[in-house]
């Protein structure tokens, strides 16, 4: 399995519904694949914060700068 197979079929995967045989390619490719066990790893975070439904408090330079990033986002779409 390559890397662009195992980011097709992530979302099955992380899901659990992915094909028995397709999660064993998947963890062989994960056992020699640091970015790809980085992706997934991530996801898994991800989904797990948002399940837990607790709200979760940025670092306060990422918020600023993601403040800023969408206020100069808006302002070129709606001019």
């Amino acid at each position: 399995m390559k890397c662009a197979e195992l980011l097709a079929a992530l979302n099955e995967y992380v899901d659990g519904t992915v094909d028995p045989a397709i999660c064993e390619e998947f963890e062989k490719h994960m056992a020699g694949c640091n970015p790809c066990q980085v992706v997934v790893d991530n996801i898994r975070k991800t989904i797990t914060l948002y399940k837990e439904g607790r709200p979760y408090a940025l670092p306060e330079p990422f918020r600023q700068h993601l403040h800023n990033t969408l206020r100069e986002r808006w302002k070129t779409i709606h001019p």
